[in-house]
């Protein structure tokens, strides 16, 4: 799965048919009422997340906008909408020019814009518990020319309009068992109060839904696609933590499995935690921690220390437990696909499948093994030219046919107690055969993934050294992607899981500077898009692994593969292959078919076995 997901690209709606319009007017009166001359409404909880509950999804209800990243900005005469080139297109068929207008990150920056706009002493609100510490400095020093500023608010005014706001979720919270953990709640504590002392604080705050869900081995059901439970944490340096989370989230085993190590407290009380820490030094992570944490660290007399949040690397690296369940995970959901891969080979091709039907298939095909607890994230099923949009998802408005004769795309992943999955399979639906086009971006992709896969590279490379052995053949032919080559993923956790990456590294792109270490889990996912014609991608899952070297001078690692499903080879020009990359063509396929024929029967295994003979 490419790094954002987007939602599909419905067809324009009239202005008649929306109500954003009143809702606009709404806000602008609320803000008048509370003497704002505007207000910043982000797609963003009070966790920072990439993915939000429903109760948070305050742009999409304001704009209309359906994407994963966007800002809007109300001013009492004008509005803008800003979002990245992901979506320029959808943005537009979404949201009504007349009320806002279309501003593109980051050439046209946010606080610039206000800036320009705003009147000079201007009261900009914002909702603390929803932006980090680093935009509100940058947007305070953007505003200050104007005299200007931002003014923090006690209660969102999107909420206050939004009549039939959904309440967050009170799911309950579930244990996440050592068995599966590899690793108890306890040491992971222990483990971040050593961390605190070496550093010599007091605690750390916890915000990160992920780092909460791993270093209490909890999971829940609160954001669709990734299973985290509302709540924030204090660690403290003697390895005791304060849980702040609903009430009606707790259960009697989440108490016990707690222990009394761990004092659970109101959701809303996370404030009141953090003015006890008077005079105490708490690390806070800038990336991970909302601006009103800071505030209100600043406001009880606590020293606020801006370090990363201390569970990451530990989250990312995968210990010998969390390895195999993710094996145990991939090997179940392989079969999965197979079994889809074989119903898409024989039903496309007769006419009548569209992309809604084939993705209700393939979620049918992975909830047989009665272990699938919820896709990894919502599945890009993609026909002909959506297959050219990275960041597609399908809905009534945008589905097509999967029609005969064309490229079919899916990019797709399961949730399981053990493991976190992501795949993507590009196919040739018959009849038919693919053009030379297809064929050369196809097998030039290929190559790309194969390229990287093999890669064995120096301990301290980090992710953005390793991009271009992914790009290279498609750099040959003058084409190239636009999206990372791989992100980290967790363990029944989130499928897009820092600090590792592989990308281009450009910008400053968070994580391409991580250093890759043992045990850390990425995709592997080129890609090449013709817009308007078709798209090709290519992902497995890899586990960076120690490699041992006759003769080496230092520590070497490479990639374990854990994704194990047949590639189209349909669309390879085998001409273009090596004999070394049509060994690991072979190599793979022979993996593939020993671990997938024991579970499959009947025309799919024979199916299977058709699709990983040997070139």
């Amino acid at each position: 799965m490419t790094e954002t997901l987007a939602p599909a690209h419905p067809a324009v709606q009239s202005h008649a048919d929306r109500p954003h319009a009143d809702r606009l007017a709404a806000l602008r009166a609320e803000l008048a009422a509370r003497g704002l001359d505007g207000f910043v409404i982000p797609i963003s909880d009070e966790h920072m997340s990439e993915y939000v509950g429903g109760y948070a999804q305050r742009l999409a209800w304001l704009t209309g906008f359906g994407g994963s990243a966007g800002t809007a900005a109300v001013l009492a005469d004008r509005a803008a909408i800003f979002v990245d080139g992901r979506y320029t297109v959808q943005v537009r068929e979404q949201v009504d020019g007349a009320l806002f207008e279309y501003r593109s990150v980051p050439a046209e920056p946010l606080p610039a814009w206000l800036a320009d706009h705003a009147p000079a002493g201007a009261k900009i609100g914002f909702d603390p518990w929803l932006h980090g510490k680093p935009w509100v400095d940058a947007c305070n020093a953007a505003l200050a020319a104007k005299g200007a500023a931002l003014v923090p608010v006690s209660s969102n005014p999107v909420d206050a309009v939004w009549a039939d706001r959904p309440a967050p979720s009170l799911a309950p919270a579930l244990v996440h068992p050592t068995n599966l953990a590899g690793q108890s709640s306890e040491a992971k504590r222990s483990q971040v109060a050593e961390w605190l002392t070496k550093r010599g604080l007091d605690a750390a705050v916890i915000s990160a839904l992920d780092s909460v869900a791993w270093l209490l081995n909890i999971r829940g059901q609160d954001v669709d696609r990734t299973p985290v439970a509302l709540s924030f944490v204090l660690a403290h340096a003697d390895g005791t933590a304060e849980l702040f989370m609903e009430e009606a989230k707790v259960t009697p085993e989440l108490r016990a499995h707690l222990g009394n190590a761990v004092s659970i407290r109101p959701y809303g009380a996370f404030a009141d935690g953090l003015a006890r820490m008077k005079g105490r030094k708490v690390a806070v992570d800038p990336e991970r921690s909302v601006q009103a944490v800071f505030a209100a660290l600043g406001e009880a007399g606590a020293i606020a220390v801006e370090l990363t949040d201390p569970t990451i690397l530990p989250k990312a690296q995968k210990n010998a437990v969390e390895q195999r369940g993710q094996r145990d995970a991939q090997g179940r959901d392989g079969a999965a696909v197979a079994r889809f891969l074989h119903w898409l080979s024989v039903e496309a091709p007769k006419g009548g499948q569209t992309e809604l039907s084939v993705a209700a298939r393939l979620q049918a095909f992975r909830a047989e093994s009665g272990l699938l607890r919820d896709l990894s994230f919502d599945t890009i099923s993609a026909a002909g030219p959506h297959a050219a949009l990275p960041h597609y998802r399908v809905d009534e408005a945008s589905n097509i046919e999967v029609a005969p004769g064309s490229v079919f795309l899916v990019d797709s992943g399961g949730q399981y107690a053990d493991g976190t999955t992501d795949i993507t399979r590009t196919v040739w639906i018959g009849p038919g055969e693919p053009t030379a086009e297809h064929k050369d971006r196809f097998t030039r992709v290929l190559k790309g993934h194969i390229a990287l896969d093999r890669a064995v590279f120096p301990r301290g490379t980090v992710g953005a050294q390793l991009d271009t052995l992914a790009r290279q053949f498609l750099w040959a032919a003058g084409v190239d992607y636009a999206h990372g080559t791989g992100h980290g993923v967790g363990s029944f956790l989130s499928v897009h899981e820092g600090p590792q990456r592989i990308a281009k590294g450009q910008g400053g792109q968070a994580g391409t500077g991580q250093e890759l270490l043992p045990g850390m889990i990425l995709s592997n996912e080129p890609g090449y898009y013709k817009a308007g014609h078709f798209g090709i991608r290519t992902e497995n899952l890899v586990l960076v692994e120690p490699r041992e070297i006759a003769g080496a001078e230092g520590e070497y690692l490479g990639f374990e593969t854990l994704t194990f499903v047949p590639i189209d080879r349909t669309l390879v020009d085998q001409t273009m292959l090596t004999r070394d990359e049509v060994d690991w063509w072979n190599a793979y396929h022979a993996r593939v078919e020993a671990i997938l024929a024991p579970q499959l029967t009947g025309e799919a295994l024979a199916w299977l076995k058709d699709a990983c003979a040997p070139l």
